[in-house]
This record gives C-alpha cells, structure tokens and sequence, in this order.
C-alpha cells in the first residue's frame, strides 16, 4: 500500500490585528478541509517515519537471469560472440564436437542426445547393416546379435519382411518366417511327403514317429488298407511287421500267409 505523499502549507497574508488569533486550522489553497496544526504535525512526523523507512529497508531490484553456457555452464558476457543450437546458448570455443572436439561454429552438425557432433564422426559412428553392407543413417533394427535396416531384416527365403513379427534362426543364425522355416527344415511325411509343421494359427507340431518314419496324424495309417491307426497302444493302434506300419487285422494276414 502506498504510503501517502507528504504535503505541505502555503504562506497566506492575513490582515495585521493588534491582537493574535488563537490558533485554529490552517486553510488549505483550492479549497478542501484545512488541517489544524496537531494534524500537520502528526502529518509531518509520518513522513519522516517514511523515509527513515526507506532508508533501512531498501527495496531491492531483481535482474532477469544472466544467460549460461549449454556445455560448461559459465556465464555468457554479452560482449563476447555466442552459438545458439539446439534450444541452448554456447560460448564459441565450447560448440565443438564431442567427438574430436573441432570447432563447429557454422558448420553442419548432428545433434547426439543433447551433444552436437560432426559430420565425419557422426557417419564414422553409424552402425552398418549386416544385409546389405550400408551404414544405417535412420532407425537400427538389433536382431540375431546384429544391426540392419528395419527393410533389409527380411526372410531368408521369401523375403518378406520380420520386423515385428516371429521369426525362427537356423545353425547358422539366418533369419526365416515360421512358415519358411518348418517347411525348409521340419521333417518330412514319409506317407504324403510334405513338411510337418504346425496347424495354421499354432506354434505347436504334431507328429507321429514310428519305426523311425514320420507321419501327419492324418497320414498315420495302415500301409495295406489305409485304415487310421490310433497313436494309443491299443488293439487300433500300430502292429508292425517287416518294417510296415499295419493295423492288426493286416498284421494277422500278412502273419498267416508268411506262415504257409
């Protein structure tokens, strides 16, 4: 709150008088409500509180922030040349790469999680696509303990695209889609002679092995009438004889007239 600003009487003539007026309120000039005299002194004694007031207390003067150099946080004088990059305030000789350290005022930089860098270093930096041999300038895919391009990480035989999707390495850490891979490596049916490999929307194979031959569960079937055979040790289930796979009416046939 303001304090109020002093104020003071003017002289005024007043006719001479054999006698002297008592005292009484002194008028102020243009008019308004005179003061008397305790009201000018208790006026006058606030002022000097005042300043006094201001004499102790004085009020203090709060400067805008002196802007700091980006890198080694020094002040930055205002009669000295500054870089300004990335949203930050350098002194001259601190914009340097934070690689090789060589003066980058005015020239082409790569910005390196908040550090500037050169051209020369930020190319020598890149990692190089282990596809197609090219250093990677954009985003890096890491798979199979190597760098590519997210476009060069691809399946080794139909070479469709394995970014974000499951994929399935052999011995020597190729890169195949599920379906490539069963297809390439999974074992073969030896009744319908196609790759066994998991049903469409699954992960899991079924296969039946018997007398070291592989089989779909569909293709597990007697060799002489083709009727299915149970994968259950039971009288539906597999009768081998001389290396066939037979369900045991079969068996007993080929039994009997191996017999005669």
């Amino acid at each position: 709150m303001a304090s109020p600003r002093p104020s003071f009487s003017q002289p005024t003539k007043t006719p001479p008088s054999s006698t002297p007026s008592p005292p009484g309120p002194i008028p102020i000039p243009g008019g308004g409500v005179p003061l008397n005299m305790r009201e000018v002194e208790e006026l006058e004694r606030m002022t000097k509180d005042f300043i006094k007031d201001m004499d102790t207390h004085a009020p203090v003067i709060t400067s805008p922030p002196t802007e700091v150099c980006g890198k080694c946080g020094e002040a930055l004088s205002r009669t000295q040349p500054a870089v300004r990059a990335m949203d930050k305030l350098f002194h001259s000789n601190c914009f340097c790469c934070m690689s090789c350290h060589r003066p980058l005022q005015g020239m082409q930089f790569y910005d390196r999680d908040g550090s500037p860098q050169c051209e020369d270093c930020y190319m020598s930096s890149l990692a190089v696509c282990s596809r197609c041999g090219e250093k990677i300038t954009d985003r890096v895919l890491k798979a199979v303990g190597q760098c590519f391009h997210a476009h060069c990480f691809r399946c080794s035989t139909c070479s469709c695209t394995l970014e974000g999707a499951p994929f399935i390495t052999d011995d020597n850490n190729n890169p195949y889609c599920v379906q490539d891979y069963h297809r390439r490596f999974s074992p073969l049916c030896v009744s319908c002679n196609e790759p066994i490999i998991p049903a469409a929307g699954s992960e899991e194979t079924v296969r039946v092995v018997a007398l070291d031959k592989n089989f779909h569960l569909k293709c597990y079937r007697c060799e002489d009438c083709a009727r299915p055979l149970s994968i259950e040790a039971d009288e539906n289930g597999c009768y081998p004889l001389d290396g066939r796979i037979l369900c045991m009416k079969c068996h007993t046939q080929r039994a009997k007239q191996a017999a005669q």
